[in-house]
């Protein structure tokens, strides 16, 4: 990240004039569709950061990109981005916009990482486990991962609490143990 205050200083203010101009819905579908186009597209993301390409040029690549797809205020907001030279940080500021929209709508993200996929069954019951546990009752948004290097088991992330319970980790566990050799001092 460039510059995280920045971004969020300006994802701030763009939250605060969606709230007063009540598009605060269509404000985040918009920026959850620029943080998209920013993560798919690394070229999109140099044109933004380059200081070689003008600024009227970047303007017009913006529009082309937007045209017909967000709300009069997020293209205003894109633009006066452009005209401030703050274009480079757009990929941040969408990210920190999503975030802020979150943290106001009391919405917690939890990412699941299984060894296979999961049905929806199992989604809806960890989503239920997780929504019962909250203390502060709030929305919980389910993103899930596949990696088969995890065996079997899962790994739960939300917000900055990680609990893994894969079989991976259990086989790192005794491997450690085993490396350790303190057991052989108990069995003397």
């Amino acid at each position: 990240m460039q510059n995280p205050r920045l971004a969020s200083r300006y994802a701030k203010s763009l939250l605060d004039l969606a709230i007063e101009q009540n598009s605060l819905d269509a404000t985040l579908v918009d920026m959850q569709l620029l943080d998209g186009i920013c993560t798919q597209s690394r070229e999109f993301v140099n044109v933004l950061r380059s200081p070689i390409i003008k600024a009227d040029k970047k303007a017009e690549i913006l529009k082309a990109v937007l045209l017909n797809r967000t709300n009069v205020l997020t293209t205003a907001f894109v633009m006066l981005l452009v005209n401030k030279g703050r274009e480079a940080s757009l990929p941040e500021i969408a990210t920190a916009y999503i975030q802020q929209y979150r943290e106001l709508k009391n919405i917690k993200t939890v990412k699941l990482t299984t060894a296979r996929p999961v049905n929806d069954a199992v989604k809806q019951g960890i989503l239920a486990r997780i929504s019962n546990n909250l203390t502060n009752k709030g929305t919980v948004e389910l993103t899930t991962a596949v990696n088969p290097d995890l065996i079997g088991g899962f790994v739960l992330e939300m917000e900055d609490k990680l609990y893994d319970a894969s079989v991976l980790r259990d086989l790192r566990d005794i491997k450690a143990q085993f490396l350790d050799d303190s057991y052989v001092s108990k069995l003397n």
